[in-house]
């Protein structure tokens, strides 16, 4: 079985399905041990039940996913849903272990198709193409469009309103058979979409479940017509896009006018997205630009305050003994490590004696 993958005008034969619906379900196997070890990021030193149960007859389990993807009676197990607040409310939505397992083995075989698409500056959910990536972007045109710091300028900073629960799924899918013509996978692709919860009013042709892997990726995929737009219809020139928040800088505040004005028309006529009225505006360089975690300024980085605020509630929960010392190490590296992007020298100090004082006083 073969799928069509569209290379501009041209047309190449991939064996996409043949990958994942091999004979031997040794792909398959890769992706459970990729999904297994995605999953340890957040809990290095337990697994959960499902990955415990699905490994002890893992090649039972393996050949079962693959006798469901080739008859296609494959069926997501419906998603665990919770709040999280941390510090924003989010509804984070958690498939299934054999569920990640078919999402990781797709996204591994029809992703780089989208990925060679997408412009050199969509960040997010792609290998070197993280915060810090974003970070260096943003400092390099805001360099340029200042000329080092000797002329005046402004950023559009902005930010599409609750993004993943708008997310039209027919749009996503039309955009998709733009890569991919295999009905096969395309009939995947609607089975892990449509394995999501109802909307008020019972609507289900909106959404993606933030916490998905795929999710994730489609994500870029179907804003990756927005990034084509301002760069080669409305020609912006120094753009960073990272996820739903994107930022345009340029020397003259009534073009970045223009700009939002055009790029809200094209979101809700073609993606059927708004921008968000509070979080969309036009700032001054010089005030500093709030973007992936830090306020950014010509020629430093403070880290936001909330932030900030995260790691001491971690340490007052560790404090409480509502927090193993484990969970808080892994926290405090991951923390420190993105806090060196910026002017941190001294707040990573005290951040360190307070876990430090912490820890005597847990003694």
């Amino acid at each position: 079985m073969t799928t069509y993958i569209w290379h501009g005008k041209r047309r190449e034969k991939e064996k996409l399905p043949n990958n994942i619906y091999s004979r031997r379900p040794k792909y398959l196997s890769n992706f459970a041990r990729s999904s297994a070890n995605s999953q340890g990021q957040t809990a290095q030193f337990s697994k959960s039940l499902t990955i415990i149960e699905f490994e002890k007859d893992l090649e039972r389990n393996l050949l079962d996913l693959r006798f469901e993807l080739l008859s296609l009676t494959y069926k997501p197990i419906p998603l665990v849903t919770f709040v999280l607040r941390d510090p924003k409310t989010r509804v984070i939505s958690k498939s299934d272990f054999r569920d990640r397992v078919v999402h990781h083995a797709l996204i591994n075989i029809i992703g780089s198709a989208f990925q060679k698409s997408f412009i050199y500056d969509s960040c997010a959910n792609q290998i070197g193409k993280g915060t810090t990536f974003a970070l260096k972007r943003f400092e390099a045109f805001s360099r340029k469009v200042t000329n080092n710091g000797r002329f005046h300028a402004f950023c559009l900073k902005a930010d599409i309103r609750k993004y993943f629960e708008e997310v039209n799924r027919d749009i996503l899918i039309k955009i998709i058979k733009g890569k991919v013509s295999d009905n096969n996978v395309l009939w995947l692709i609607r089975q892990i979409l449509n394995n999501a919860p109802a909307r008020s009013g019972g609507e289900r042709q909106k959404g993606m479940p933030i916490g998905n892997y795929t999710s994730q990726f489609f994500a870029n995929v179907y804003l990756s017509k927005l990034d084509y737009f301002v760069k080669h219809r409305l020609r912006a020139k120094y753009y960073v896009r990272y996820v739903d928040d994107f930022i345009i800088l340029d020397m003259s505040k009534r073009r970045l006018d223009m700009l939002k004005e055009q790029i809200d028309s094209f979101l809700k006529s073609e993606l059927r997205l708004i921008l968000h009225p509070q979080k969309s505006r036009i700032i001054p360089l010089s005030r500093g630009i709030d973007f992936v975690g830090f306020r950014n300024f010509n020629r430093f980085k403070l880290l936001r305050k909330r932030n900030i605020r995260g790691m001491r509630r971690k340490i007052d929960l560790y404090r409480k003994g509502l927090m193993d010392f484990t969970s808080l190490k892994e926290s405090y590296q991951g923390w420190q490590a993105y806090a060196r992007w910026g002017n941190t020298h001294n707040l990573r100090n005290r951040i360190k004696m307070k876990i430090i004082d912490t820890l005597w006083d847990r003694i």
